[in-house]
């Protein structure tokens, strides 16, 4: 859960307002079967606090990919754009759900972004969701 220290009541705060579920690919422990790391919004490598208003669930898959970037290229506009911050944006005005509930889509260049640098579909995650769905799973369509 990274090396910084974050309070127990922050930590339960962060828990109930994220569901306990990753703020990006929106993964729960249940179907991951792992624990989720605490990630710093605005990485605490620039200046980043850990407050509430900077702190939010994200599985080890997205955190570990995200690292310290906070922008990344958007390969349809070559442009640099911020990563999507859980706190300031609302997921389905960013994200959207493959057809057959495997993959998350980039609607806007936040989405675009963000799904590529935190590799939001990657080879295992598909893999568990096509296995999620075969038993009855839908995505979540809200945040």
């Amino acid at each position: 859960m990274g090396s910084s220290y974050i309070a127990v009541e922050l930590r339960s705060q962060v828990r109930e307002h994220d569901r306990n579920r990753c703020c990006y690919c929106i993964t729960t422990e249940t179907n991951s079967g792992i624990r989720m790391t605490f990630d710093h919004i605005f990485p605490r490598a620039k200046s980043g606090k850990t407050t509430f208003d900077n702190l939010c669930l994200a599985c080890r898959s997205c955190n570990e990919f995200k690292s310290n970037i906070t922008e990344s290229i958007d390969d349809t506009t070559g442009k640099a754009v911020e990563l999507f911050n859980p706190r300031h944006h609302v997921w389905p005005s960013h994200f959207e759900w493959s057809a057959d509930g495997t993959e998350i889509l980039g609607k806007t260049e936040i989405g675009r972004v963000t799904v590529t640098a935190l590799q939001m579909n990657n080879l295992v995650i598909v893999a568990t969701r096509r296995r999620w769905v075969s038993v009855g799973w839908h995505p979540p369509v809200e945040n």
